[in-house]
């Protein structure tokens, strides 16, 4: 921690002020508001200070942070507090509970939700759908109540008018399972006013200006709050920035999302709109005498009865059966006979008021008690599925003093002092019990025991509340000032009470009891009895209003009165806690004005009395102002002393703490207990951390240095390890397959196929390249397995066929590779019969005049010219020349052309034997082979093979191209030629246009 909270910071601990002063208290929470630090503890308790601006404390970083952490680890903050009431109620099975304390604007509700969200993070990391639909309503729940429970109020926009605790059911797992909130003491008054700059429950304002047009219209209302009674005080205000949601159109749609995720229906929700608009009809109604008409004296009449006609239809119940209900009352009489009796105007309006009031509060319960069915565990067997423990969250108003209080407001004071004194109870009680346990001897420090207080108020027969009972229950007129008498008379000599009428001049009265009219009234929690039946035909307000069921000459008894139910809640409440081992989060509102960054150390000040926090930081302190377990003590600190580092070979962590102490000098300024060490002064510990703060640097260094040679060491051997293994695994690879090549090729010399349809196996990466080698060097001993068996009269025509395949396999369809290849068909009689002799005769005289050697290919050739004529002539392709003969003219020489100036060939991919022959510096030859046996005789595929392998022997490069739109040039003009099948044609001819040559071949 005290990497993140430098001296610069101030003490992250009250427990560590070198003086104990208001004025050191006050300086130290000063300078950490100023820089940031809203959070302090005193021990295990948090001082939590309003920013009231968003802070980068929260969210899933921050909470990954402290999860699973120790208090000390981290800087002071409200998921650590939450953290360690979870580890304690999972790791201890200990039901827990975090108390929420402060004035009213302290950040009590948002704590509540930093707390909440710190819980719903950490758990359900197996995303069981159960659990995740308990959180969701755990979250969401808290969004509904602020809606029906928070207003604004001149020291807070959102504050909360009603006592909140949530019972937080967990499994053995410590995941949520369900959960159950109980509110305490809703502030009704608020409905039918507030002060100037107030305004009533958002839940009002929400539905006005957040519903649609459509929505409004059949609840027969208007959008502006302003026409209504109740809400016409803060029509004009909102609900504050400080707000989440920021507005209430924004904020209706979020409660309307919340009660949808939580499970309430349509149906219902369209119930609780009807009942609060039911409620703003109901404050607009008013009250009128009529005249006196004959025998009667006068009688009452509402203004509007069409608002009656509104509230009826709301509410599901007959016109003129709320009519007479608002204008007189029903009494039983005691012989079961019933009365009605006509009310005046003002207890027309007492009664209107007291219904508008009543049925807001028991709308409020019926919510709540609706998020209490939907959170209930489901199917929870205890000898199943074990006990399950609970985490409380207390959220409770806040402690205000105005200069008029009212009822509610003195319930809510009363409520802070008895958990002030729960607090004062249960730390003394702490620290003594902790002392007796460790056999540390207990000092007892002086503090204002506020039990005086407590019991000034629930005394029975003389306390406040007691008389306050007294006085609701007596028969005729009790007034506020009779009350305040009868106070008078019986605490008149209490040290700590005090009244206007006793001092009238004194301002620093330490009790004053509630002084402004209505405390009677409020007390009272009374309201006219046929109200309730009225309403019992509405089945949700049936719902709120069980005992309406009965029938009015049943039901005589007079209910509890308020202050008697809030001190009965306010007794189980505390003896809930104190079952419960507690957390207490302490908030302080820095200034009135709810400025950000501002901190008025006066308003400060008085928090910080009647909070108790100082007489904390005293208790805390007493004697001993820090303790921590032995082995605890040594792992923070057991660098610090050679004895005990790393590890200690003494006979307990006692004497190791012991010697650890007596090293740094420190040893008169502690006390060993059984199991903890206790530290009186700060400056002892601040020593030790100093000292250890000097020392982690260099031990981090070693401890890197240690654990990089460490890691470097594994790799090495891994390393090591891994290329011993690939090496084996290499040479097993290589070896099976090497026996499986073994294996396939054992039949391989067998002709005729000698191993051409053998399958290779795949071979590892590493053998890759070895194998394509293999592959190479079967395939040439399996070529020279079948050549050397071929005559080599053969082996010219079988070098052909290869170099014909190489350059027309699969360009060309058919190339004549199944039939032998006669080259020299113009000496043949089967192809010349009646000119093959003359031929002879003009190759002997070409071969005498040239001097070539071998005839590579000679055919009959119809060919075309640059002319577009077309003739028949002869083809002689020999090792030095390429000639054209006149076959007419004892086949003279019509052009010769010297074979290392042809530079390509042309072909098509049909079976046409159309051949265009390129040289260079000569114009491009176009021929088609022809007058064949057999007719039409495929010998394209022989020319290409004779012409290549020939170059391919003088080290040149032929090049064959196959298309069926041929380029060529003769003497400078580019044509095209391609080939046009015809059924009809019989003979092989070509078709000349001006810029194209079109083969007729006969496709029959």
């Amino acid at each position: 921690m005290e990497d993140e909270e430098g001296p610069e910071y101030g003490k992250p601990d009250f427990v560590l002020l070198d003086q104990l002063t208001m004025e050191e208290f006050m300086k130290n929470l000063q300078l950490r508001f100023e820089k940031g630090r809203i959070y302090t503890y005193i021990g295990e308790v948090l001082v939590s200070v309003n920013p009231y601006q968003e802070l980068p404390l929260y969210g899933p970083e921050a909470i990954a942070k402290y999860q699973g952490r120790e208090l000390y680890e981290r800087p002071p903050h409200l998921y650590a507090v939450a953290n360690a009431a979870y580890k304690a109620m999972k790791r201890r099975s200990r039901d827990t509970c975090i108390v929420i304390s402060g004035e009213s604007g302290a950040g009590k509700t948002e704590a509540s939700k930093h707390i909440m969200q710190y819980i719903a993070a950490v758990t359900n990391p197996s995303q069981r759908a159960e659990v995740e639909r308990v959180k969701d309503v755990l979250l969401k729940s808290t969004c509904v109540l602020e809606a029906f429970g928070n207003a604004r109020t001149n020291r807070n926009h959102n504050s909360s008018r009603f006592g909140k605790y949530m019972d937080i059911n967990f499994d053995f797992k410590g995941d949520p399972v369900g959960g159950h909130i109980h509110s305490y003491l809703l502030e009704k008054s608020r409905v039918l006013k507030q002060h100037v700059g107030e305004r009533n429950f958002h839940a009002f304002y929400q539905l006005l200006r957040g519903s649609e047009d459509q929505e409004l219209q059949e609840l027969h209302l208007e959008r502006n709050p302003a026409v209504y009674n109740f809400t016409r005080q803060g029509a004009g205000l909102n609900m504050g920035v400080h707000n989440a949601l920021g507005s209430d159109e924004k904020s209706h749609q979020g409660v309307m999302e919340a009660m949808k995720i939580i499970g309430f229906s349509p149906e219902e929700v369209e119930s609780i709109h009807r009942i609060l608009a039911a409620i703003l009809h109901l404050g607009n109604i008013e009250f009128v005498e009529t005249e006196e008409n004959g025998p009667q004296k006068g009688g009452l009449e509402v203004a509007d009865e069409a608002l009656v006609g509104y509230v009826a239809k709301l509410t599901a119940t007959p016109s003129d059966l709320v009519l007479r209900t608002l204008l007189a009352r029903t009494v039983a009489s005691g012989g079961r006979e019933v009365i009605e009796k006509s009310h005046t105007v003002a207890e027309a309006s007492y009664a209107r008021d007291a219904c508008a009031k009543a049925m807001y509060q028991r709308l409020f319960e019926w919510v709540v008690n609706k998020i209490n069915s939907i959170m209930e565990p489901r199917d929870r067997d205890p000898r199943r599925d074990g006990k399950d423990t609970v985490i409380g969250v207390l959220d409770i108003y806040g402690f205000e003093v105005f200069p008029v209080n009212s009822f509610e407001q003195f319930c809510i004071n009363y409520c802070n002092e008895k958990l002030q004194q729960l607090f004062i109870q249960l730390i003394l009680k702490q620290e003594q019990e902790e002392y007796e346990r460790e056999g540390i001897t207990w000092q007892s420090i002086e503090y204002f025991n506020n039990a005086t207080i407590v019991e000034l108020v629930e005394q029975p027969r003389r306390g406040i509340l007691a008389v306050l009972d007294e006085a609701c229950s007596t028969a005729g007129p009790i007034t506020d000032r009779i009350f305040l008498q009868t106070l008078d008379t019986h605490h008149r000599h209490h040290p700590h009470y005090s009244s206007r009428q006793l001092c009238p001049t004194d301002k620093t009265m330490e009790f004053v009891p509630p002084k402004v009219p209505g405390s009677i009234d409020t007390g009272q929690n009374f309201m006219f009895r046929p109200i309730s039946y009225v309403f019992s035909m509405d089945p949700t307000l049936r719902a709120m209003w069980p005992d309406g069921q009965q029938d009015i000459t049943e039901v005589t008894k007079r209910p509890l009165t308020a202050g008697t139910l809030f001190k009965n809640s306010m007794i189980a409440l505390v003896e809930n806690l104190a079952s419960k081992e507690p957390f207490y989060v302490r908030c302080i509102k820095p200034n009135e004005d709810k400025v950000p960054g501002r901190l008025d150390e006066a308003h400060c000040r008085h928090q910080v009395e009647y909070l108790g926090l100082l007489e904390n930081v005293r208790v805390r302190r007493a004697g001993f102002a820090s303790r921590q377990p032995y082995p605890r003590f040594l792992l923070r600190y057991k660098m610090t002393c050679e004895y005990t580092w790393p590890n200690h070979l003494l006979g307990s962590d006692r004497e190791a703490v012991s010697a650890l102490l007596e090293q740094h000098g420190l040893q008169g300024d502690v006390a060993f207990g059984h199991s903890k060490l206790f530290i009186r002064s700060p400056r002892t510990l601040v020593t030790l951390e100093q000292s250890r703060a000097h020392l982690i640097p260099i031990i981090v260094l070693l401890l890197q240095k240690a654990w990089r040679g460490t890691l470097a060491r594994w790799r090495c051997r891994r390393l090591r390890a891994i290329y011993t293994i690939m090496g084996w695994f290499r040479r097993h690879k290589v070896r099976a397959h090497l026996i499986e090549l073994q294996r396939r090729f054992q039949a391989a010399r067998q002709p005729p196929l000698y191993g051409r349809d053998l399958v290779w196996p795949t071979p590892p990466a590493v053998l890759q390249p070895f194998q394509d080698t293999c592959h190479i060097l079967f395939s040439r001993w399996r070529a020279r397995q079948l050549v050397k068996n071929i005559p080599p009269s053969d082996m010219t025509q079988i070098k052909a066929k290869v170099a014909a395949m190489g350059a027309l396999q699969g360009l060309r369809q058919d190339w004549g590779c199944q039939r032998a290849w006669a080259r020299d068909y113009l000496s043949s009689d089967t192809d010349n019969p009646t000119a093959s002799h003359l031929f002879a005769e003009q190759l002997k005289a070409l071969r005498e005049k040239d001097g070539f050697g071998t005839v590579l290919f000679s055919s009959h050739v119809r060919k075309v010219n640059r002319f577009r004529k077309r003739r028949d002539r002869a083809l002689l392709l020999t090792d030095r020349h390429l000639y054209k003969l006149e076959p007419g003219r004892q086949y003279r020489v019509m052009r010769a052309v010297p074979l290392d100036a042809v530079t390509g060939l042309s072909v098509t991919s049909g079976r046409d034997q159309l051949v265009v022959l390129h040289a260079q510096g000569h114009d491009d030859l176009v021929v088609c082979l022809h007058r064949s046996q057999p007719p039409l005789d495929n010998r394209i595929g022989e020319l290409v093979g004779m012409l290549v392998s020939h170059c391919q022997g003088e080290g040149r490069t032929l090049e064959i191209r196959v298309s069926d739109c041929i380029p060529l040039s003769q003497r400078g003009a580019r044509r095209l030629i391609s080939v046009e099948p015809r059924p009809e044609q019989t003979e092989p001819d070509f078709q000349c246009s001006r810029s194209t040559f079109t083969l007729l071949w006969p496709s029959h």
